[in-house]
């Protein structure tokens, strides 16, 4: 049986999906982190992000990112076996998306999955170096692949 809430270590949990729009909704506010995930240009109205969660949480399993007691951002594993991350702006750069990434590597290895892949556009270096740096490989052009 899959665990609800999974304790990454001191600082990070992740938590289950619930629509929490007071916390996720400025994540999606940002112009930048919305060129990293998606490649647009502007930002998510509400409707999007419900549709995209409500996608994500209905495909796999999606959480919240809980750093030090307080929300920064999402991960996914879905029944594909495809990773998505966001980390929030303010929170970037402190190895929390790595941490959290291995933690769905091993989700995915209780859930039998022999793979894992994210789909990381050519101009998102910092996230295709994050990935990296856990051991996946460049499977193409804008695909990342580990094998578990």
């Amino acid at each position: 049986m899959l665990k609800l809430n999974r304790k990454i270590d001191d600082d990070i949990e992740l938590i289950p999906y619930y629509r929490n729009d007071d916390e996720s909704f400025p994540w999606y506010q940002d112009t930048d982190v919305c060129k990293q995930v998606d490649n647009i240009d502007h930002v998510y109205d509400i409707d999007t992000l419900h549709a995209m969660y409500d996608f994500l949480s209905s495909h796999g399993n999606c959480y919240y990112i809980k750093y030090q007691g307080r929300l920064v951002g999402d991960v996914s594993l879905r029944d594909n076996a495809e990773l998505a991350i966001v980390v929030c702006k303010e929170y970037q750069n402190r190895h929390i998306g790595r941490r959290c990434i291995l933690n769905m590597i091993e989700l995915a290895r209780e859930k039998g999955m022999t793979k894992v892949r994210a789909n990381i556009y050519s101009f998102n270096t910092q996230s295709q170096r994050m990935f990296k740096s856990v051991g996946f490989v460049r499977t193409d052009d804008e695909w990342f692949e580990y094998r578990i």
